[in-house]
């Protein structure tokens, strides 16, 4: 049998890390006989959400996706509505409003910070418009200020997906915190996790009594339990939106040590990027840009090549170096979904562009110096199309 010729990967591109207080607090749930959602971990997290964010409520969900659901229902979406969204996201962003009849008009995204663009949305802007996403690409605030003014001047709801951007903020003020719903993920790729999970960020005080009953399986269970009724029985729609206590035991633990996390991302993100700039410079290779506004998270480190075939063999040599490069999303406005529930066809010129041109280098939680050091020398060693013709011009 022919050996195959591809090294396995000796850096994967993520990797969850976990510690003791995760196992401690696992074993306490399950000594403890609770172990469906709504139990003392779960609040714990959501408190924490409400005392950071300074929100009304926060409630813990099984995925982001999940949460983007919850959105959907609590603004009514229905089949006669609009929504904008990036063409550049995860197609949750995009399946949560479709899954309730509503037609996507899809955006186009900024060319540096590669968010929704606020300056061609107004134009997207329909009587049946009913919501605008805002997706936080990478945890790099969108410009929310144009964004909101937009919404309140159309009497449109802005939904933040802030899956990339927990501890992220905008002006100052955090991220999830600017329209009437935001939503967070904890997918193991991101940088507090429990596995599979989310939250809904409501930032409305109107929308929390609803909230809790879609998420209680359309049942005013939550009052119940505050005794607020004798009874509890199905009063709305709702589906099974809570996570397992055990997740929300695993998710505490991460949040104990979020600072921690934090400065540890931090010193990896910074350290690509120094190390990385004049390589880049030299290779016509673009590294993220954070605006001076912004305040990013540390989630994710990226890199925009001259065009799809550079991208292409970039990949392949960090394949065959043991390191596990990866591209991003593919445009929603050309998927065969995109393409079926599109209220009408839109031009994004520019994140089809990015999506063949982005490839996101390794980072994550306990990702050693030794280790990002043999990413770097790998990238380093690539030589790009443009590094060569350059180097030829010189001489």
């Amino acid at each position: 049998m022919k050996k195959s010729s591809t090294n396995p990967l000796v850096t994967p591109f993520n990797r969850p890390r976990f510690a003791q207080k995760e196992r401690e607090y696992l074993n306490d749930v399950l000594r403890s006989g609770h172990t469906s959602g709504d139990g003392a971990y779960t609040r714990k997290c959501e408190r924490f959400f409400e005392e950071q964010l300074k929100i009304p409520r926060s409630l813990l969900t099984t995925s982001c996706t999940d949460a983007l659901e919850m959105c959907a229902l609590l603004l009514k979406i229905g089949p006669s509505d609009e929504v904008i969204v990036p063409s550049f996201t995860f197609v949750s962003t995009a399946n949560a409003f479709v899954l309730r009849g509503a037609k996507l008009v899809f955006a186009d995204i900024r060319p540096d910070t590669l968010n929704i663009d606020e300056k061609r949305l107004e134009a997207l802007i329909s009587k049946r418009t009913r919501a605008i996403v805002a997706v936080h690409y990478a945890g790099v605030g969108c410009e929310m200020d144009s964004i909101t003014t937009i919404a309140r001047r159309y009497k449109i709801a802005v939904v933040e997906d802030n899956a990339h951007g927990l501890f992220g903020s905008y002006r100052g003020n955090a991220l999830g915190t600017f329209g009437c719903l935001a939503t967070q993920s904890f997918h193991e790729t991101k940088n507090i996790t429990c596995g599979e999970g989310g939250a809904l960020l409501i930032n409305d005080s109107c929308l929390v009594e609803r909230a809790e009953i879609l998420r209680e399986k359309g049942t005013n269970r939550a009052k119940f339990f505050r005794g607020e009724v004798d009874k509890y029985s199905w009063v709305d729609f709702g589906s099974s939106f809570l996570p397992s206590e055990l997740n929300a035991a695993v998710l505490w633990a991460q949040l104990q040590r979020s600072q921690g996390i934090q400065k540890e991302r931090k010193r990896i993100w910074e350290t690509y990027y120094h190390r990385l700039q004049e390589w880049a410079s030299e290779s016509g290779v673009s590294l993220p840009h954070v605006p001076a506004h912004v305040s990013q998270p540390w989630h994710m480190f990226y890199m925009l090549f001259n065009n799809l075939e550079e991208r292409t063999r970039f990949l392949a040599a960090m394949r065959g170096a043991g390191i596990g490069a990866v591209f991003h999303y593919l445009p929603l406005h050309k998927s065969k979904m995109g393409v079926l529930y599109a209220a009408r066809k839109t031009s994004c010129p520019i994140a089809e562009d990015i999506s063949d041109r982005l490839v996101r280098l390794p980072l994550y939680n306990g990702l050693a110096r030794r280790t990002q050091d043999a990413v770097v020398t790998a990238v380093l060693n690539y030589k790009t199309s443009h590094y060569s013709e350059a180097k030829e011009t010189v001489a």
